[in-house]
């Protein structure tokens, strides 16, 4: 029998209770003991002290994409280093679970910024699946390194239903066979303990390949008679539907809300991206966390925004970022697949025109606070040019900052790398945000947006920003309620077995170290991906942070490092499956 004590350390259990120093046994996977009192050590029992360490439960990341990435690297090792413990697949309509290689591939790869050669090499090899039964069984047979949950994604169903083309086609309409088909295959993932249904209707996410290239995915071909007809099942079974809202149009959250509505029926559980402090609009969040009370107070709903504790920041390689697609000139951009032909629209007076115009105009919907003295250059084949704003650089030149940063993609394309801050970039907004009811704390996007963005440590800059505030005596949060929020909340909305520590549980556990929770969590690097050619991340490392991690009782991280890049022994998670409406 393998036995773990880990002795003298602060425990927090997840649900709120008070934290207390105890010590706390794993037996085979399973905690077999917790108590205040100090355990006596077992013969050949490993003993880890725990004196000014801290014990949680294993974080819970309920968005990513990961579903290409684990087919290569079933570690997951970015997160797992966090002390991530349990992931979620099939977010925002896409899930690799049915469908085509090729067709999958054109819907995964552009809207989540990964190489679609890598993505359709990966299918093309691996995919031997097609179907939730098989997809879940495939998954367990992966040497995991976390727990693994799963939506069913809208955007795939609709295409292997009606074929990829009339699923991209506007006016075309699913037959009565075919919507009871599509219910078939989200009935077939309920029944295999997926926890919903994902769809998008953000127009901006674009496909990907050469066939049906920039056309929004399947999920925003879909009509709301169509979601309804479907979400149907979802509240007759209490299981989840997730969603992107489109943000060109103001009734688009009203229709979320619609169907998340509890009154005269039943609630249907409901959560969307995302609770942001937005630069372009300062109050939005306000109304917004409004809007959440009155929905789930008044109106009967279980409706959650999604949120992440931190600024919400974003490195670009030129123009090849998401936040482009939001309006026509930058979406026509990045429907160029080669860089020198980008380059060479760069310098069309027409388009530059068309460009500044939009990029100018503030009564286009927008996310982005398209602020050119809000830019960091990072990298150049121009030395002299790193460090400024592509405001200044627009100054310097005595030239428009559209047109200073047109100019920049012309001439370097994808070299010329920059940074911004997009959200989240005030303290006590943020804190307000993190404190709200009805939001979940995630949307960390992990495994997608490889050189854009980087929320992989969440949970960790979740609790410096609870921790710091504390140690400030300015506190907002207890500590207790901060750990409960990224493990036993989403854990219980989710309906998986994840998220406390209670004797005889899974033993998945995080090992902190408290005097960590610096600006450490801040620091950036690139990061080869081996798996992808040596493609380089976009990554947060904080190993001094975390001093283990424990997933089914077998050490995942020491010291901060992943085991399996030791090359010792992985394969710790399995498939939860979810028990909403069991």
């Amino acid at each position: 029998m393998t036995t773990i004590l880990i002795r003298n350390i602060r425990i927090f259990d997840g649900s709120q209770s008070p934290s207390f120093q105890g010590d706390l046994r794993i037996q085979d996977g399973i905690i077999s003991e917790i108590s205040s009192e100090s355990l006596l050590p077992l013969e050949n029992e490993e003993v880890v002290e725990g004196q000014g360490l801290w014990l949680t439960p294993g974080f819970i990341d309920f968005h990513t994409h990961y579903d290409a990435e684990i087919e290569v690297a079933p570690d997951l090792s970015e997160s797992v280093r966090h002390g991530v413990t349990t992931i979620s697949l099939g977010s925002c309509s896409l899930s690799l679970s049915l469908g085509d290689p090729v067709d999958l591939a054109d819907m995964f790869s552009r809207v989540e910024a990964i190489p679609r050669k890598n993505v359709l090499e990966i299918l093309e090899k691996r995919k031997n699946w097609n179907g939730a039964k098989e997809y879940k069984q495939h998954l367990n047979e992966l040497p995991l390194g976390p727990n693994v949950t799963s939506f069913a994604g809208h955007s795939a169903i609709r295409a292997h239903v009606m074929g990829l083309e009339r699923s991209l086609t506007k006016g075309e309409t699913p037959s009565k066979d075919e919507l009871e088909k599509m219910n078939f295959y989200l009935e077939d993932a309920l029944n295999e303990g997926f926890m919903g249904l994902s769809i998008n209707t953000l127009v901006w996410d674009k496909m990907d390949g050469s066939r049906f290239r920039s056309r929004p995915l399947p999920s925003t071909f879909a009509s709301w008679k169509e979601y309804r007809y479907l979400n149907r099942t979802l509240r007759k079974r209490g299981k989840i539907f997730q969603g992107v809202p489109n943000v060109s149009t103001k009734i688009n959250l009203l229709m979320f809300l619609w169907e998340a509505l509890g009154i005269f029926r039943k609630p249907l559980k409901t959560t969307i991206i995302s609770l942001m402090d937005v630069k372009y609009d300062p109050r939005l969040y306000k109304l917004l966390g409004w809007i959440g009370r009155l929905t789930n107070k008044i109106l009967g709903s279980d409706f959650k925004y999604q949120s992440l504790p931190e600024p919400f920041d974003l490195y670009a390689d030129g123009m090849d970022v998401v936040v482009f697609e939001e309006f026509g000139a930058g979406a026509a951009a990045n429907h160029i697949e080669d860089e020198l032909e980008r380059r060479n629209l760069m310098k069309s007076p027409k388009y530059r025109s068309w460009f500044k115009r939009q990029w100018t105009n503030w009564f286009l919907p927008r996310v982005f606070h398209r602020d050119f003295r809000e830019t960091k250059i990072v990298s150049s084949p121009d030395p002299s040019l790193i460090g400024k704003s592509i405001d200044q650089i627009a100054k310097e030149r005595n030239v428009h900052s559209v047109t200073a940063f047109l100019d920049l993609i012309a001439e370097y394309g994808n070299k010329i790398r920059w940074y911004t801050v997009m959200a989240n970039h005030r303290k006590e907004p943020l804190q307000k945000i993190v404190s709200h009811p009805d939001i979940l704390i995630g949307f960390s996007d992990a495994g997608a947006h490889l050189r854009g963005m980087a929320h992989y440590n969440f949970p960790l800059r979740m609790l410096k920003l609870v921790y710091d505030a504390e140690k400030e005596k300015k506190p907002f949060m207890s500590l207790e309620h901060a750990v409960y929020r990224l493990t036993g909340e989403i854990a219980d909305w989710f309906g998986i077995d994840a998220g406390y520590i209670q004797k005889g549980k899974r033993a998945d556990l995080v090992v902190i170290d408290p005097t960590r929770l610096n600006e450490e969590l801040e620091k950036d690097i690139e990061a080869p991906m081996p798996f992808m050619e040596g493609f380089q991340r976009w990554v947060r490392r904080n190993d001094q942070t975390i001093k283990r991690v424990y997933i089914n009782g077998k050490l995942a991280v020491k010291e901060g490092i992943p085991v399996s890049s030791l090359g010792k022994e992985t394969g710790y998670g399995k498939f939860l499956e979810s028990t909403l409406g069991n």
